[in-house]
């Protein structure tokens, strides 16, 4: 009987086919052939189910590529990846406000909040504080479930994770320190009335100097389970082929739907008359990061915790420098001109937060360990801000947002003071101290906690 990594599990073609009718319909429209009229509610769930599937299909096919790419870049490279979906709408809404600025030489029309640069923002504003405020929350509560089940059946938790908390890697500190580089510099972006191409500059390079830290790590065996074993289990020529036929039809996928769910969901909110600012800044970031906390769940679940969480860690840094720093980019060149893209006031109050809580969130791993307490205390700020959004007026959810980053400005001025000496520690480990130093370091750590 063959091995079972040598078998194809269910969910690639269950991915390939929710992922069909999206790419169907966005390619016959762009292609001018006939195709059936979809109401707007129906469209924007077709094509966003279809960004699921395709952001599933990435994930595999990434995993499956750490087998030939090193531990540490095969990570933002997984990270990057399981991104792309948020990146594709984002650009989308990006570039029509880019077009209207070049027609009418500002986009600013409509109501604040929901003008077209206002929803270029919302949708990286809202994805980047549920990747933090859920998605790491979300990791400690699972591999805590993970680890009790596995005691309950008499198995081994590994080191990383416990009843409670979740330990990273000394390695992990690399994606700290830039993303904590990337937090300080965005903690002015309230203050200003357009991101410009001097702050892609400077986000687009420390992610370039982010990744070539990375390319100095060391290649490691992954530990690929499902689809993405596999993927890896085939020869050399034939793992590139498959994992290269994922990315190809993945990203095909997102270009044909990505412009066609952004125009349905603004559309929705119009027949619906749910505010389109509500819709692009929660609904939209929910359907393209769904698959990467699926994923970081089930890595958590098999008991591989700081992986998992360190994949969020690592998307948080891509979409904090490479997809913030593009977003400019992306409106210069869509606008025909060096302009930057606007920033009305509640967007300055929304990126006020974002920066706000990346900095806690930064604070709290200076530690390199997640716990519980810290978890929930994230969870419950997001919550907080998120059902006040929905049910407060845009005054009053003003005034709710000021005082949460206040908060957590506060809490992370005590975490980083309580713990000057660790994040001294971090910053060298994260900027200079060489891999292999790290990776010895880890070992010795791993066996402590094992008692060897």
């Amino acid at each position: 009987m063959p091995d079972a990594a040598h078998r194809l599990t269910p969910p690639l073609p269950i991915a390939v086919l929710v992922a069909t009718p999206g790419l169907y319909l966005g390619g016959a429209d762009y292609l001018g052939l006939p195709h059936p009229q979809v109401v707007a509610p129906l469209a924007a769930l077709i094509y966003g189910i279809a960004i699921i599937g395709a952001a599933f299909i990435l994930s595999w096919a990434a995993e499956a590529a750490q087998v030939d790419i090193n531990g540490g870049l095969a990570l933002a490279l997984l990270a990057f990846l399981a991104v792309l979906p948020e990146y594709a709408v984002d650009f989308v809404f990006t570039m029509r406000a880019g077009l209207i600025n070049a027609e009418h030489g500002h986009c600013m029309a409509g109501s604040e909040g929901s003008n077209p640069c206002s929803l270029a923002l919302a949708n990286m504003t809202g994805a980047n504080r549920i990747l933090v405020g859920v998605g790491w929350p979300l990791v400690v509560l699972v591999a805590t479930l993970a680890v009790l089940w596995a005691r309950r059946h008499g198995r081994t938790s590994t080191p990383s994770t416990h009843v409670g908390w979740v330990k990273l890697p000394r390695r992990m500190s690399v994606e700290l320190v830039f993303l904590g580089a990337a937090t300080l510099y965005s903690l002015h972006f309230p203050l200003r009335h357009s991101l410009t191409l001097v702050d892609a500059a400077v986000l687009v390079s420390l992610f370039v100097a982010y990744a070539l830290r990375l390319a100095k790590a060391p290649v490691e065996e992954p530990d690929l389970t499902g689809t993405s074993a596999w993927v890896g289990s085939h020869s050399k020529s034939a793992r590139r082929w498959l994992y290269g036929f994922m990315f190809g039809y993945a990203a095909v996928v997102i270009l044909a739907t990505a412009e066609h769910f952004a125009h349905n969901l603004v559309e929705t909110g119009t027949e619906l008359g749910i505010d389109h600012f509500l819709l692009v800044q929660w609904v939209a970031p929910l359907a393209s990061e769904s698959p990467e906390l699926i994923v970081a769940c089930l890595f958590a679940w098999k008991l591989h915790a700081s992986s998992s969480l360190g994949t969020l860690i690592s998307s948080k840094v891509n979409q904090w420098t490479l997809l913030v720093g593009t977003i400019p980019l992306v409106f210069a060149v869509s606008s025909g001109s060096f302009d930057g893209l606007p920033i009305d006031p509640h967007q300055r109050f929304e990126l006020m937060l974002t920066a706000a809580q990346s900095l806690f969130a930064v604070s709290i791993l200076v530690s390199l360990t997640m716990t519980a307490r810290w978890a929930t205390v994230l969870l419950v700020l997001f919550l907080t801000q998120f059902i006040t959004s929905i049910v407060l007026p845009t005054e009053v959810d003003r005034v709710i947002i000021a005082v949460l980053s206040a908060v957590y400005v506060a809490l992370s001025i005590g975490l980083l003071s309580y713990r000057f000496r660790t994040l001294g520690r971090v910053i060298r480990d994260g900027l200079a101290t060489p891999y292999d130093a790290l990776q010895r370091a880890d070992e010795q750590e791993s066996l402590r906690l094992t008692g060897k």
